[in-house]
């Protein structure tokens, strides 16, 4: 999967499937599925790490992750994604962690959260040969000053914003951008309006494609569950079942038993 096969998919209007992963069985197992991108999100922090939210999360961790991802990646576009700290400072910064990515950890490309405050970024990577992908509209980095995951563009003049936000980074060279948080109807107009795919995560069903935390899908976060997601698998439950059956077998001495045991 290439950058020319995702601009493809949209002028097609077949829809494109994105979703996350960090470690190598779960990536194996998207990439063989056929999804067309794999995403090593900065949501890392949540699902996998603890954290409260995405903002502890470090390019350590990112490379760490991305490069396990890597090496179970055959098929799928794979993106790494900026996490906060690494671009906003400087320029300089930006280029030095974007790069990493690509030598460290072998991502095709990256992602970065930002409208019209990121375009020079975007530009300075795309010139150097790096794909961008872009995001807009509820941008997790910014919950503090968002106030909280809130539902954003619900009125005139915050649609409007992120309508330019995300021309200003088309323009800028993005390949494709995020839609996150936005009512449908402003998914909708974006989509129509950019000649470069949109990928909607809470932001209705006229993207030209789609994005979910994997764990989210597989119903691993536990009762975090957004009204944009849709669980496919209850493997939380599944999970939990598993480790209480097998320590029952265990304190009742039928696990292992001869079969399993060498002579």
């Amino acid at each position: 999967m290439t950058i020319q096969d995702i601009f493809q998919k949209k002028s097609e209007k077949k829809k494109i499937t994105v979703l996350t992963a960090y470690d190598y069985p779960f990536a194996k197992i998207l990439d063989e599925a056929g999804i067309d991108i794999i995403m090593v999100g900065d949501s890392l922090g949540n699902a996998v790490l603890g954290y409260a939210n995405t903002l502890p999360v470090t390019m350590d961790e990112m490379i760490h992750h991305t490069r396990a991802v890597r090496r179970a990646v055959k098929t799928a576009l794979l993106v790494g994604d900026m996490p906060f700290g690494s671009y906003q400072e400087s320029l300089v910064d930006c280029v030095k962690n974007a790069v990493r990515f690509v030598k460290e950890a072998g991502a095709q490309a990256v992602k970065l959260e930002g409208g019209k405050t990121v375009t020079e970024k975007i530009k300075a990577l795309v010139e150097m040969g790096i794909p961008v992908m872009g995001h807009v509209g509820l941008t997790p980095q910014s919950v503090h000053q968002f106030g909280g995951f809130k539902v954003q563009g619900k009125n005139r003049k915050t649609a409007q914003n992120i309508l330019k936000d995300a021309e200003a980074v088309e323009k800028a060279g993005a390949f494709s951008v995020v839609l996150e948080g936005i009512p449908h109807k402003l998914g909708k107009r974006i989509t129509e309006a950019l000649s470069i795919p949109t990928i909607g995560i809470g932001a209705g069903p006229c993207c030209d494609g789609q994005v979910l935390v994997l764990h989210d899908l597989l119903g691993l976060s536990g009762d975090f569950q957004p009204r944009f997601v849709r669980r496919y698998a209850d493997l939380g439950k599944a999970v939990a079942k598993a480790a209480k059956d097998y320590q029952r077998d265990v304190q009742k001495g039928k696990f292992p038993s001869l079969e399993e045991s060498f002579e």
